[in-house]
């Protein structure tokens, strides 16, 4: 592979014509502009950087064999064996001299010289010895380079594995070669599951997801927290913190080493197992990537390549321009041919070698403007998404991923952490879009922390929690969530904590009545995380611990709490008490992923909202063919409340907030046909009643959510009147050879089913145990 760098995007160095009328066509069709007709003042702004992106393609074709090979740096940069030896490329344009070091060589680099290409390529060629590599498996190794006289100690920027002496505080850490022999090299055993309709996600951190106060490992993870994570029906985990970073408060986004897994939490063979395992369960799994900026760190990580030169020399901008000042970080020059080659080579990195099923991009608002978001408000004002404050370089840099990530994985999942609502950010780039699939519903945890925290219950309002989860593009998926990890950090609160706070100490217990502080808690914190999923994408996301209300909030070790562990950790022996309210909150988590999964809503483009009774403080809504009834009001009961639908028939229970299994008072009776009444004149919605053509009557207790379906003629005689079971259940099929003896736990929950009529007194009983929690 030609090795090149310091092209001008801008130039088209072709003379082939095919190729000259595809891209004249694809920077003329942007087809987004049909969606959304207040884009047209900004076509010229999309012609733009569609030329941009169609250059940039050329130019790969031309030069590098085209993007997907272009994105294979990973088999020339770094290490690699190559003709019955071990080659080393690195890229440092500004070194003048540059060795390789290690314990191969008891780092002394000077019989390890290397050699230096027209482009700032440096390379060296190492045979083996005796038919053994030079370079041992899992040895230390490091770049040295010559400037301004001085040599100077790095790690490779392609490094596969980086470890360090956590015996010593504050050491520098290693590179390490990584090649294991094919006894010791993980061999992936099972398939990708089968895109889902709508993701359910599962946000985790695999080193604080220990119940004890230490760092998890990627083994223990996999055998003890993936199977809570399917028990509860999820369908895909997003893994936070797994590329090497050297600050572990930094929650894994100040990147150090690209291309290695942190070692934290084990070796690259470990995280295959968790990613294998997960696969085995029926689980995806995506990867927290971060390439919207780069660790400050000089000693370790590839900040270190940076000596003052010039940015087309480097993988970042100079001056203001190369430094975000908020994160104290350093910032990729999006529009270098090489910066290019390493990002777009590492999503494939991940995908090909680890066997991810997508990617979670965070940080892309300060991507995509000059400004970083830096004290911007966004109104919604399209002048905020297309002027000289866009950054088209890192535009174009996400256009190029997004198409290399599905060409070569089809059913790849990609989502955008962007809190601007830029429009198009969630098209295909075929239509002028950036491509992403998803992006995350960001302003929903602001307006339910604003809630939780400025308002009382009596000035909740209808429409505005109606609005504020409806409020998306249409044809761009959004993914939702009441609250994500950033929730849960020091300094803040989770919406568990913010509802029940102290109480949580001594008040989760089963023992005795829940005082009106735990039973407001535990109702709304499930109202609160339902209708954020039913109502506010078309995925949705919890992150590890929330599902259960997990007390407190995360405190990584740093010098401020005496570097403890205490609280950077999930308490999982909550949620397993069964004397502890905590499983009622898990219990229902499990029955509106369960609810998805029988009655797909999710990813139905049908939502309807037909109500929001600022006085009733009542929600009602249509997605898919369920209707959902939400009574955010504390006191008040509605006998025979009328609802309106779309399809006319018989209607039952499918999931009660309100049934015992979930810690309610079980006054809906899900035994109960529904039967529906025309409404006015059909087909003029004006005399329809809350423009829906049918109506039928419920129970709404305060404080409760209840879902409905409609019973097809093709289920009457069956014994489909249940609702959603909340018996939870560990995977029973997990493969033997990834069963773990440690991994048995089980989290049950009391099954609740109306329709064999459980005598109260009992459902009073399994309400009515244990002590008290000890958090």
């Amino acid at each position: 592979m030609m090795v090149k760098q310091n092209f001008p995007i801008l130039s088209v160095l072709t003379d082939d014509s095919s190729s000259m009328t595809r891209m004249e066509d694809e920077t003329e069709n942007i087809g987004i502009l049909s969606t959304d007709q207040g884009l047209e003042p900004f076509k010229d702004h999309f012609k733009y950087r569609m030329k941009r992106y169609v250059d940039q393609k050329l130019l790969l074709e031309k030069h590098e064999g085209g993007l997907e090979e272009f994105a294979k740096g990973y088999l020339e940069f770094g290490f690699n064996r190559e003709d019955g030896g071990i080659v080393y490329r690195e890229w440092a344009p500004a070194a003048k001299e540059a060795q390789l070091i290690g314990d191969f060589n008891g780092w002394d680099g000077s019989n390890h010289k290397m050699e230096r290409n027209e482009f700032g390529v440096w390379s060296i060629s190492i045979p083996d010895s005796g038919g053994k590599p030079a370079i041992p498996h899992g040895s230390r190794v490091k770049f040295r380079f010559k400037h301004d006289g001085v040599f100077i100690d790095r790690i490779p920027a392609w490094i596969k594995y980086a470890t360090v002496d956590s015996s010593r505080f504050g050491a520098p850490y290693d590179g390490v070669y990584w090649d294991p022999p094919p006894s010791e090299r993980y061999e992936f055993k099972y398939p990708r599951p089968p895109k889902p309709k709508a993701p359910r996600i599962y946000e985790a951190h695999v080193g604080m997801s220990s119940s004890e106060p230490r760092v998890n490992s990627y083994r223990e993870f996999a055998d003890d927290v993936l199977p809570r994570i399917r028990a509860n029906n999820y369908n895909t985990v997003q893994l936070m913190a797994v590329m090497e970073h050297s600050y572990y408060a930094s929650f894994g986004y100040h990147v150090t080493n690209f291309f290695a897994a942190s070692s934290r939490s084990g070796t690259p063979e470990d995280l295959k197992y968790l990613i294998d395992k997960a696969h085995s369960l029926g689980l995806r799994v995506l990867v927290d990537i971060v390439h919207s900026h780069a660790s400050n760190n000089v000693t370790d990580g590839l900040n270190g390549f940076d000596v003052g030169q010039s940015s087309q020399e480097s993988y970042f901008h100079t001056g203001d321009r190369g430094y975000h000042k908020l994160w104290d970080s350093r910032l990729f020059n999006y529009a270098n041919w090489e910066v290019l080659r390493f990002l777009l080579s590492n999503l494939r990195w991940w995908i090909e070698e680890f066997k991810f099923d997508g990617f979670r991009f965070d940080g892309v608002t300060s991507m995509l403007y000059h400004h970083h978001g830096i004290n911007m408000s966004f109104t919604g004002n399209y002048n905020e998404y297309f002027s000289e404050a866009t950054d088209v370089d890192a535009v174009v840099y996400l256009m190029l991923a997004n198409c290399l990530v599905h060409n070569i994985f089809p059913d790849a999942t990609v989502i955008a952490e962007d809190v601007s609502g830029m429009p198009g950010l969630g098209s295909p780039v075929s239509m002028g879009g950036i491509g992403f699939d998803y992006r995350l519903a960001m302003a929903i945890p602001d307006r339910w922390i604003d809630y939780l925290k400025n308002k009382k219950d009596e000035e909740w309002s209808m429409k505005e929690i109606s609005q504020s989860l409806t409020n998306r593009r249409y044809t761009e998926k959004c993914i939702s969530y009441a609250e994500s990890h950033d929730q849960a950090i020091v300094g803040d609160k989770t919406i568990a904590f913010l509802l029940m706070d102290q109480e949580m100490y001594t008040g989760m217990s089963s023992l005795t009545d829940a005082s009106p502080t735990i039973e407001r808690g535990i109702t709304l914190h499930k109202m609160i995380h339902f209708i954020t999923m039913a109502l506010g994408g078309e995925g949705y996301l919890n992150f590890m611990g929330n599902e259960f209300g997990h007390p407190e909030w995360i405190d990584f070790p740093r010098e401020g709490n005496e570097w403890s562990y205490e609280k950077c950790r999930r308490q999982w022996n909550l949620v397993d008490a069964d004397h502890l309210r905590y499983k009622f909150m898990n219990a229902f988590d499990r029955a509106m992923n369960e609810l998805d999964d029988k009655f797909p809503f999710l990813a139905s483009t049908k939502q309807i909202v037909s109500s929001t009774n600022e006085e009733d403080k009542v929600i009602v809504f249509e997605r898919g063919d369920l209707v959902f009834v939400f009574n955010f009001h504390p006191e008040n009961t509605y006998e025979g409340y009328k609802v309106g639908c779309d399809l006319p028939g018989k209607y039952r229970v499918a999931l009660d907030s309100d049934a015992w299994g979930f810690g309610g008072d079980g006054r809906v009776g899900h035994n109960i046909d529904h039967f529906t009444s025309p409404e006015g004149i059909p087909g003029v919605a004006e005399t329809n009643f809350n423009n829906r053509p049918n109506s039928f009557r419920v129970l709404s207790p305060p404080r409760t959510s209840v879902v409905y379906y409609r019973v097809e003629e093709s289920q009457e005689g069956h014994n489909n009147s249940e609702p959603v079971n909340v018996q939870g259940k560990l995977a029973a099929d997990v493969p033997a050879e990834l069963e773990s003896p440690e991994s048995s736990a089980t989290l049950a929950a009391d099954d609740v089913d109306d329709v064999t009529a459980r005598k109260i007194e009992d459902q009073k009983q399994n309400r009515i145990v244990g002590g008290e929690s000890n958090v």
